[in-house]
Formats: C-alpha cells, structure tokens, sequence
C-alpha cells in the first residue's frame, strides 16, 4: 500500500550542547511532505530551518548535535533507527540536499565531471564509460556544455557553479531534494534563472522537494504548500494560495506586512518589533509571544495546540484556539 506522505516529522526536537548551554533548536516539529509536492519552509535566521534539514538527513555535527526526541518517517520507515551504513545507501539515492553556498559545496581541486561521477559510482553500478556517458547528460540537464566537464569549479560563475550542485544532488535521481536556500548567493537575475531550472526539473523527475529559505517571493515561486517557522516550530502550515490569500499566525502576519508595497508611498517599512528568541533561553509558552501585538496571559503560560482553520491550513496559536476551528 502507497504512503500517505513520502516524508512524516513527529515531535522532532534537536539539541546542541555548547559551554553556553543547551541550544533547543528545534523542538516538538512536525510536518509532511507528498509525493511530487514543493514544500517552502520559510523562517527567520536562526529559526531551526537548515538543523531540521540536517536532522532529516541525519548530518548533525556531533557530538554537539543531539536528535533527543521525535520520529522521521521516510517512505513509512524511521530513519532515525538507521545506522550510518544505511543511512550511507540513502543519501545521494533517494534523499539529496542542495547547500546554501554553491561557491564551498564543491571541491576545489576536482573537476565538476569528476565530482559528478563521483556521486554516480556511490549508488549507481556501471562502467567507467556509462558513468562519465551519465555525468555529461547531466550536466547538459542543466544548461552547461558537456565538453566543461573537465574544468575546475574556479572556472565557473556562482550561477553555474549552482548548476554543477543541482545536477550533483539529481543525478542519481531522488526521490526527495532538500533545497537549502539554493539563491542565497546569486543575484537577482541569476537567482530566477535557478529557480526556473528546479522548477523544471523537480517536474521532469518527478521529485518532491523542501525548498528552505526566507524569501517569500521564491515561495510564491516555486512551492505548492507552506510551513512558516518560529523559534524551533511550526507555527502555520497551509497550502501556498491558503497562506497567501489568509495568513492567520501574528508572526505569519508581520512576514507579509514587512514586503515592501510598490504601489504605495512608505517613509518606513514594516518590522516586526523585538528579536528572535535566544535559542538557548527559549521564552515559555508560545515562543513567539514576546514579539506579539495580540498576546495575551495564557500565551506565556502555555504552549498553544494546532487548530484547524482551513482546508490543508492550520496554526498554533491562542487567538484561534479560543474561538475554535474557523
């Protein structure tokens, strides 16, 4: 019988230990992918986005980095109860991730072909000439020449060298990508052509995907559902027109109202007031309450309960918990 969700994030809490305390990164997550589904995991610097991809993929930094609670589910089986040696087989073939900087993902002193192949071998049997024969295709999949196979990543804008990254982590074709803010680097006219060529290749093979970042305006781009994180969780989650044409979270809210309006005059944009919380002195309660304009007692008190606002969209938070699902 076909999964429900090709990946499933139950209660997923993270923690690093540092001589200035325990860092509660991430902390009671959950979350769900589809199968062929973009999921924008959007948040502040700091917000537990990339330790939650890294959790998923089991690349912590250890000792430091600690999975002290939760389960993932990954085509119905725990990969938290996989060894090393499992998880090995795993990544790269069914679960790749883009990094943020294309300009320290790639190794210097090979040459993307190489570096290409190398990731073929890992998971893919065949012979040194149907590998290097895979490794060109792949390379042309995403508009570079194959005859550059033998350069180095030093001959490369950022915009190609992010190419080379993407058709690394899609070369063994996987079934779930996990793109960690894959633009950050690029500008702005480079950055669309990127997001073009996912978009594009996530349909050609039939790839579902996390797309990690804080720029709503990829997200608009490129995902089909939304979950907005704050201080370690999930605050709202909903389908990507949902979100956009409702937001119901304070936190979700002030993330809309700081995109700048070109169609009206502003002296000043938009902030949402405070700080992030100090991940390791995490407010009680809510986590996000001491930002909120509409807080109240219990939002201090206690952590609120997912409610059900909507179709595929639901929030944490007190204002809705009151009234019940609207």
């Amino acid at each position: 019988m076909a999964e429900k969700h090709l990946l499933e994030i139950k209660n997923l809490t993270i923690h690093y230990q540092t001589d200035y305390g325990t860092v509660h990164a991430v902390e009671g997550f959950n979350l769900e992918v589809g199968n062929g589904e973009t999921l924008g995991l959007v948040g502040e610097t700091g917000a537990g986005k990339t330790t939650t991809a890294f959790g998923i993929m089991q690349l912590l930094p250890e000792p430091a980095g600690k999975v002290v609670a939760g389960e993932i589910y990954f085509r119905g089986e725990n990969l938290l109860g996989k060894s090393k040696t499992e998880m090995k087989k795993i990544l790269g073939k069914q679960i790749a991730m883009i990094f943020q900087d294309p300009m320290t993902s790639l190794n210097p002193v090979m040459t993307v072909g190489a570096q290409i192949e190398e990731m073929i071998k890992l998971h893919e049997p065949g012979t040194k000439e149907e590998i290097k024969e895979k490794a060109k295709k792949m390379l042309e999949v995403v508009g570079i020449p194959a005859v550059r196979q033998d350069e180095y990543p030093h001959q490369f804008s950022g915009g190609m060298k992010q190419r080379v990254v993407i058709a690394i982590a899609l070369s063994c074709n996987p079934m779930l990508l996990i793109a960690d803010e894959p633009t950050t680097a690029l500008d702005v006219t480079i950055q669309a052509q990127v997001l073009d060529l996912m978009k594009k290749l996530k349909d050609d093979f039939k790839t579902s995907m996390i797309m990690i970042t804080h720029d709503l305006g990829v997200v608009a781009e490129i995902c089909d559902k939304v979950a907005i994180m704050y201080g370690g969780k999930v605050v709202e989650y909903a389908t990507k027109e949902s979100l956009y044409t409702k937001p119901y979270h304070p936190y979700t809210v002030g993330l809309f109202n700081s995109i700048p309006d070109l169609d009206s005059e502003q002296d000043r944009l938009n902030v949402i007031d405070g700080l992030p919380p100090d991940p390791t002195d995490m407010p009680s309660g809510c986590s996000f309450h001491p930002r909120c304009p509409h807080k109240m007692p219990i939002c201090s008190q206690k952590s609120p309960s997912k409610v059900v606002v909507g179709s595929e969209h639901h929030v944490y938070c007190y204002l809705y918990e009151q009234e019940g699902a609207l």
